[in-house]
């Protein structure tokens, strides 16, 4: 007897019908095929790996499609960049910080200015002011004051051709001082003057005739008296200034007499220092204002 043919024509299992729909084997008594429902079993075991494996994929396209998106909106969707993180930003919505109007400093005031005319030159004026202190040093070299002298009667403190120049050009004052040092003695006189064209022209119209009057006294014996001495015109501002330098005891000064030429130019850089000075100091406490 051999087995597994039947009498009529033998169905076959699916193993997608349910078990009860399944067709009888051959014998007819009922028992299912089990090499086909193995079969069936390995089949549907294949189909779920490959949905399974297909599902993942689909799953990674699909969160890649939404990371590109991101980025994409990031970027503003124009060209799939991502713009760097927003700065803050001020009122105008710019990162810089508030700007303000360009300023400038107004230009410094000219210490000249304060000099060369009586209406802006009000600091006080006197000997004190200009000739301060016992002695003066330049460089090296130290002179002791003297007597100091201040009139209204420019004409009084001058001689020879200086006092016409002085009353022509409207002298209102004029401030003189001496100063000695080994044997030598040098008067200076400050003629004052309401503008600097009035100094200026002072300054020009003086000759070798003008000279100031040498100023001796306590302590300081007379000198330039009848002697030849040497004498400096300058002008500075609404000032002109004049030194004369000499031997007390009527010696006359010569070319070789350096020293006399050294003293005379000392007190006439001193003057004109102390005449900026003045200028400077107006000018600076007219800038704190």
């Amino acid at each position: 007897m051999t087995y597994g043919q039947g009498g009529g024509s033998q169905s076959q299992w699916d193993p997608w019908k349910p078990n009860a729909q399944q067709p009888s084997n051959g014998d007819g008594d009922g028992t299912p095929d089990w090499a086909a429902l193995a079969e069936a079993s390995e089949t549907r075991a294949k189909r779920r790996r490959l949905l399974f494996i297909g599902g993942g994929a689909l799953a990674t396209v699909a969160v890649g499609a939404a990371v590109a998106a991101a980025v994409i909106s990031a970027g503003g969707g124009s060209g799939g960049h991502a713009s760097p993180r927003p700065t803050a930003a001020g009122p105008s919505g710019s990162a810089s910080g508030p700007s303000f109007e360009p300023t400038s400093a107004p230009p410094p005031l000219d210490p000249k200015d304060f000099i060369s005319s009586a209406k802006k030159d009000t600091a006080p004026l006197g000997p004190g002011t200009l000739f301060g202190g016992t002695r003066l040093t330049m460089g090296q070299t130290v002179y002791t004051k003297g007597p100091t002298a201040d009139t209204r009667d420019c004409a009084s403190a001058v001689q020879g051709t200086l006092a016409k120049v002085l009353t022509g050009n409207g002298c209102t004052r004029l401030i003189r001082a001496t100063y000695t040092r080994g044997g030598i003695a040098a008067t200076v006189g400050v003629a004052v003057f309401d503008t600097e064209t009035q100094a200026a022209r002072a300054k020009g119209q003086a000759d070798k005739k003008s000279i100031v009057k040498p100023l001796a006294g306590s302590g300081v014996k007379a000198f330039c008296d009848g002697a030849v001495c040497r004498s400096t015109t300058n002008s500075y501002g609404r000032y002109a200034y004049f030194t004369l330098t000499g031997f007390p005891g009527g010696k006359d000064v010569t070319t070789k007499d350096t020293k006399v030429f050294r003293t005379g130019d000392d007190l006439a850089e001193y003057t004109f220092r102390q005449i900026r000075r003045r200028g400077e100091a107006q000018a600076s406490a007219a800038s704190g204002q």
